[in-house]
């Protein structure tokens, strides 16, 4: 049954594809200029460490999401010396999008093909992007804050009204946070907020609920391919609010009080992550971890993949250098779908270590000390980078 899903999503890959076709930065990281063309396929960065390829990457997820996988603000982003950063780019779809964002400690700046953005909810989805990165073992081993992210990205992802429920819940957790806060606390506007949380949260969990079960299956699929069955994999959402919202935030009102803060809610839900029945965060191996939190991302690209008919924009930070031979060949069905769809992929690697399977047509950019060259493919004609523009 998992199989013949899988098989229906790979089917809807051949539809549309969606890529970035050119990079704009300025004062980002260490490039103080860089305009990269692409075209759909494999793209491999290649270089020493601490000479920027990531920072490609980041780029490229910081315009499909506006944060860092890196889990840094915006001024760790700008070029040392710099006032602010500019990012931007060509995406090529069903239509083209034209992004341009700019960020300085006294100016933020999102535009979408020309027009300011005035909601996150009409930007989402310009781009779309999942991440294979060092920092996904904090889906692991990190706080429930790290898998809330998760799930909320992939909803936002997916269902077009969950950002901007999301923001709403989260407003009045804060603004109900900061009565809680006061010395006299006024109740008929704290139970007013009480009300409005109880019924945006009601909303929330109900999509997180939904959402699980149709996904797991895929993670368990790409969980079992790239272990090879070692372990049976089970994901259990967790909701911060156990019955009914409305009674237990009525039943927490003491506890509220002394700790000043709202304890009850969805803002508080996480992802118990099981191999054979056992924490994954407790009992699993560094090894099972990390096979477990690259399964998480391809059960997450081909969901994606299934809901929009197209597949994401695949950044693969250096991921093939730390799998074994074995778990590497478990991670080559989805690359093999991004080939089959004419999606898009960026892949960085310190040496040529990725699958050779891939070797016949991928575009290399060598990198060092934040320039970039293209490598033409053996036999290929030379790969000129764009000059950049004014």
């Amino acid at each position: 049954m998992l199989r013949n899903n899988l098989a229906g999503v790979a089917l809807t890959l051949h539809f549309l594809h969606v890529h970035l076709a050119h990079l704009r930065i300025r004062d980002f990281r260490n490039y103080a200029r860089l305009d990269m063309d692409f075209a759909p396929g494999f793209h491999v960065l290649l270089g020493d460490n601490a000479q920027g390829k990531t920072n490609i990457l980041e780029a490229i997820y910081l315009m499909a999401t506006l944060r860092s996988f890196r889990g840094v603000g915006g001024a760790q982003m700008v070029r040392h010396g710099a006032k602010g950063y500019f990012v931007g780019g060509r995406v090529v779809g069903q239509g083209d999008h034209e992004i341009k964002m700019y960020w300085a400690l006294r100016e933020r700046k999102l535009t979408l093909d020309g027009q300011p953005v005035k909601k996150l909810a009409d930007y989402f989805g310009a781009l779309r992007t999942v991440v294979f990165c060092t920092e996904d073992l904090q889906l692991i081993k990190g706080t429930a804050r790290a898998r809330r992210r998760f799930v909320d990205l992939l909803l936002a992802q997916t269902q077009p009204g969950y950002l901007a429920l999301l923001q709403r819940y989260m407003h009045c957790v804060r603004a109900r946070n900061a009565l809680l806060k006061q010395r006299l606390v006024d109740e008929a506007a704290l139970e007013s907020f009480s009300a409005e949380l109880v019924k945006l949260g009601s909303d929330l969990i109900r999509a997180r609920q939904e959402l699980v079960p149709k996904f797991s299956p895929l993670a368990r699929l790409a969980y079992r391919r790239i272990s090879h069955d070692a372990e049976e994999l089970r994901i259990e959402y967790q909701p911060g609010v156990k019955h009914d919202f409305a009674v237990e935030l009525a039943q927490s009102r003491d506890r509220e009080r002394s700790f000043r803060a709202t304890l009850v809610g969805p803002h508080r839900d996480d992802l118990q992550l099981l191999q054979n029945e056992k924490s994954a965060a407790q009992f699993g191996s560094e090894g099972q971890k990390r096979t477990l939190a690259i399964a998480l991302k391809m059960a997450q690209a081909e969901f994606l993949s299934g809901i929009h008919g197209s597949p994401p924009i695949l950044l693969i930070d250096d991921v093939m250098g730390e799998l074994d031979l074995k778990r590497r060949s478990g991670f080559l069905p989805l690359l093999e779908a991004a080939r089959k769809s004419s999606g898009q992929v960026f892949m960085t690697c310190t040496e040529e270590n990725w699958p050779s399977e891939l070797g016949r047509d991928l575009q290399r950019w060598t990198i060092s000390r934040g320039t970039v060259l293209g490598v033409p493919p053996p036999g290929g004609p030379p790969a000129a980078l764009p000059a950049p523009a004014l």
